[in-house]
């Protein structure tokens, strides 16, 4: 089958489209399924280039087209526990089961179907642990993989391949920060509102009610504003003298970097901040007088509760939320589209499609 190998950690010459690669066999309890289309996330390009390791202490940009010359390969996943090349990278995946173990109904085979990104079954289910959908095992940027068939979702809509595969990664990186900080009908800022978790905050965060003010260069304000938020604001803009001090409820960060002591200014008093990332870099400065005079609560969220993605699945068959595809490319032309990713000139998803 044709797939994309990433053979170490480095910049994009560690991506090697091949044409002879094993079809994967699922084992007993997993599904094989004909990869119809598989979303690009920043996870893919930070763990290509090991920006996880803590020797890296700069932004993910920095290094993504050559990779980081300090990253200690030891640490430099998701999990802490060193990647296992070559690995077939890709969180994202929509396809159609062709095949299923011998635990598996065999009524499955022809389920088309999107795969939980955040694995919970090769980690017997414990609290806080989970494999990453093409990091500890291989993913979506390959003709055919296998998967975990309880976390293995049938979707009935109809979305395109590409739309359906933008939801795993993005749109559960977003719901479970707004699950986990309990976001209602309140006042909500995002940043970097314009990729594909930002734009997913934005839609679910309207969706619970929210009031959502937008981070996101100028260039891309109006498509913010037509996606549904409130509010959009310039990520260059002095946040305090704009929105105002303590108007915020919660704080849906992915950006962090040398500009991050501002989202803690604008939050109110007993505010919530919640983040899954840090593309502008993960060394923040933090007054402590701040955190707990104002009775602040900061929230990490990478463990996923079963309940996320179930109520990803329940939003799309309701027709409550819809992604937005920017672009598509062919899954040999990989380098190509995640030097558009990285350009960041784009809302929304962009996505790889392999040969059929």
């Amino acid at each position: 089958m044709a797939a994309v190998l990433l053979t170490a950690h480095g910049g994009f010459e560690a991506l090697q489209y091949r044409d002879d690669v094993a079809v994967p066999l699922p084992r007993a309890d997993e599904v094989l399924i004909k990869v119809a289309a598989a979303g690009i996330n920043n996870t893919d390009i930070n763990t290509r280039i090991g920006w996880y390791s803590k020797k890296v202490g700069s932004d993910t940009n920095s290094g993504a087209a050559a990779g980081f010359d300090e990253v200690d390969d030891a640490d430099a996943s998701w999990s802490g526990v060193a990647l296992e090349f070559p690995r077939i990278q890709g969180a994202d995946c929509c396809g159609v089961i062709v095949a299923v173990g011998t635990e598996v109904d065999p009524y499955r085979v022809g389920e088309r179907v999107i795969v939980r990104n955040m694995l919970r079954s090769y980690v017997d289910y414990r609290p806080f642990e989970c494999w990453t959908f093409g990091s500890e095992c291989d993913g979506a940027f390959a003709q055919y993989t296998r998967a975990p068939a309880r976390e293995t979702w049938r979707v009935d809509c109809d979305w395109s391949d590409a739309e359906l595969a933008s939801i795993p990664c993005a749109y559960s990186t977003a719901e479970n920060m707004l699950q986990r900080a309990a976001v209602g009908s309140e006042r909500v800022l995002v940043t970097g509102a314009s990729g594909g978790v930002g734009s997913a905050a934005v839609q679910l965060a309207k969706r619970r009610g929210a009031h959502v003010t937008a981070l996101a260069s100028a260039a891309k304000l109006d498509d913010l504003s037509a996606l549904g938020a409130d509010v959009v604001i310039d990520r260059n803009a002095d946040l305090a003298a704009v929105i105002g001090s303590q108007r915020i409820d919660v704080v849906v960060d992915l950006v962090a970097g040398a500009a991050w002591p501002a989202l803690l200014e604008v939050l109110k008093r007993g505010g919530r901040y919640v983040t899954a990332g840090a593309i502008a870099g993960p060394l923040v400065e933090l007054d402590v007088r701040t955190l707990y005079l104002k009775d602040l609560t900061l929230i990490g969220c990478t463990f996923q509760q079963d309940s996320v993605f179930e109520n990803l699945v329940g939003y799309i068959e309701r027709g409550e939320i819809r992604p937005l595809v920017a672009a598509t490319f062919p899954l040999r032309d990989i380098t190509a589209a995640q030097q558009q990713f990285l350009d960041k000139g784009f809302v929304g998803k962009l996505v790889l499609i392999p040969p059929a």
